[in-house]
């Protein structure tokens, strides 16, 4: 043939209405297949590498002959010596080849089939091929490049150019470093820079290099196709003393490169304590509570005031401490337990998990009253709190009451919060009993009673009900005439609004013990739940001691 066979779309023929499995079938050498349900038919002649194929929208190159079903040759790739590229999935070739490329691993041969329906259809492709001609193609798939609608709505393209390292990418938060060239469709030069460093959720430039970082690992550069309403949009841009004009729609060509990203996390569920990785740490373990943390640190204010300093200007000065024992400003306590072992961090905290609305005389300097604080911290190490599985059983029975008991310090210092996780680590020690003797599964019980029970104390001061109940039921389980369960079951029944359990509940109470002063006032049914309700029965049952 002497004409170019460049395999179009046939009109109305695009791959809006395709209709694929999602994953590529199954085929040993030789094997014959129907892809889809139109009838499209893949035969194996040689098997592929690996396990990926491409997907709309990557650039592929391939080796093919196409034939009629007599045998009649029209065309052939392989014969002009020169592979075939075109974009997949974009309606540049005929829909049967849409559909069965993407099916394909690099280095695979196959055999298509390809109905009319999704070839040329009625009409043919005159002069070679004929109406309603079912046509066969002899395709290898060479290679690909992969590019990507990382928008799922053709805004912007990402083509790889260089391939990332391992396999994060940036979040919102984290600070980027990137390279990156911005070309008009004619090639001008809009945007230049060899290094510029920008939050990604602030972003730069225009929208696309901050949606386009969030797909991208470290060393990787990639070229965007950015349509207007991820660049300048209807408006375009005017020039700038460093940049050129963009004119109104006009879509971009950029070339991006992430160098590196500083990686910031949320310390806090309420955005207070914020942790900006400077330097990766080693291995994967952290600090765990009771975990005794050796660091280099320095203390600022917001104006660079500094009021702490140590183990910088003598190593043998690191600053020392026990992480979840109060003995360091919480926002600091709750930031080391997330680094690694020589990590860099920047913290920035909250006066809430700093010194609060009071001053703070420091080693350096006095912090004011509402105070951000900030801090350069490194890890320099750490010995972690024994773990239980490291425990033989005394030692977890022992680990178990001293966690109780500082639970208990707590819940009368009124912090609910952090005396509740006491007592869940204390369950936690002793929660797998299986292997222990028969004196030492007593001790385990009433502990698991005693802590649970506590726990369930704090639940309802920090209106947590739900909780509650399922500490009481677990106790009830354990024990199920216990009537400090019962009771605070249900004041978390009342605050649930199940008042028929509520009452099941007290009356079981009061049937175990009559004598009982939280109880013995109230009488059955309905005077209790009204009592309970208008705040007439205190929640303040005591601790479990023993």
């Amino acid at each position: 043939m002497e004409e170019d066979f460049d395999l179009p779309a046939g009109d109305g023929m695009m791959n809006e209405d395709m209709d694929l499995p999602d994953e590529s079938p199954i085929l040993k050498v030789g094997e014959e297949k129907e892809i889809g349900k139109q009838g499209l038919k893949k035969k194996l002649l040689k098997e592929g590498e690996g396990w990926d194929t491409p997907e709309n929208g990557d650039e592929v190159e391939v080796h093919y002959t196409g034939t009629l079903l007599d045998g009649t040759q029209f065309d052939s790739s392989r014969d002009k010596g020169t592979p075939f590229k075109f974009t997949l999935g974009q309606g540049q070739v005929i829909k049967g080849w849409d559909q069965g490329i993407k099916t394909m691993k690099k280095g695979e041969n196959a055999i298509f089939t390809i109905p009319p329906e999704l070839a040329y259809g009625a009409s043919g492709s005159p002069p070679t091929i004929p109406p309603n001609a079912t046509l066969q193609f002899d395709v290898e798939l060479l290679s690909w490049t992969s590019v990507k609608d990382i928008c799922k709505d053709g805004g912007i393209f990402k083509k790889i150019l260089v391939e990332g390292e391992k396999w994060e990418n940036p979040k919102d938060l984290d600070e980027v470093t990137v390279k990156y060239e911005a070309l008009l469709e004619d090639g001008t030069v809009v945007a230049k820079s060899d290094g510029v460093e920008f939050t990604v959720k602030e972003g730069h430039f225009c929208p696309a290099l901050s949606r386009a970082v969030k797909t991208m690992k470290k060393g990787e550069k990639v070229l965007l196709t950015v349509k207007p309403q991820y660049g300048f949009g209807e408006k375009g841009k005017p020039a700038s003393a460093d940049e050129g004009a963009v004119p109104p729609n006009a879509t971009l060509q950029i070339t991006l490169e992430l160098i590196s990203w500083k990686t910031v996390s949320e310390v806090t569920d309420d955005k207070k304590v914020i942790k900006k990785i400077l330097k990766e740490g080693e291995g994967y373990e952290r600090p765990n509570d009771g975990a005794v943390v050796k660091l280099k640190l320095i203390g600022k204010l917001q104006d660079g005031t500094v009021f702490l300093k140590k183990g910088h200007d003598n190593e043998d000065e690191v600053f020392e401490f026990k992480t979840d024992e109060e003995q360091v400003i919480e926002g600091l306590d709750r930031a080391v337990m997330t680094m690694k072992k020589g990590e860099v961090a920047l913290l920035t905290i909250a006066a809430e998990y700093a010194f609060g609305s009071s001053e703070s005389q420091q080693e350096l300097a006095v912090v004011p009253p509402n105070s951000t604080v900030y801090y350069e911290v490194e890890l320099v190490s750490f010995v972690k709190e024994k773990e239980s599985w490291d425990m033989n059983t005394q030692e977890k029975i022992e680990a178990a009451g001293k966690k109780k008991e500082e639970g208990n310090v707590l819940f009368k210092a009124g912090k609910y919060a952090k005396a509740s996780k006491r007592y869940e680590k204390a369950v936690k020690y002793i929660e797998y009993d299986s292997s222990f003797g028969e004196e030492e599964k007593k001790q385990a019980k009433a502990l698991k009673v005693a802590s649970n029970l506590n726990n369930a104390a704090c639940k309802l001061k920090l209106k947590d009900y739900k909780q509650a109940e399922k500490l009481c039921t677990k106790v009830l389980e354990m024990e199920s005439r216990n009537v400090k369960a019962l009771y605070r079951r249900a004041q978390a029944y009342i605050q649930l609004a199940d008042l028929d359990v509520a009452e099941f509940d007290v009356k079981k109470a009061l049937e175990i013990d009559p004598e009982n002063r939280y109880v013995i006032s109230v009488s059955l049914g309905q005077q209790f739940i009204i009592a309970l309700k208008h705040g007439i029965i205190g929640s303040e049952c005591s601790i479990e001691n023993h």
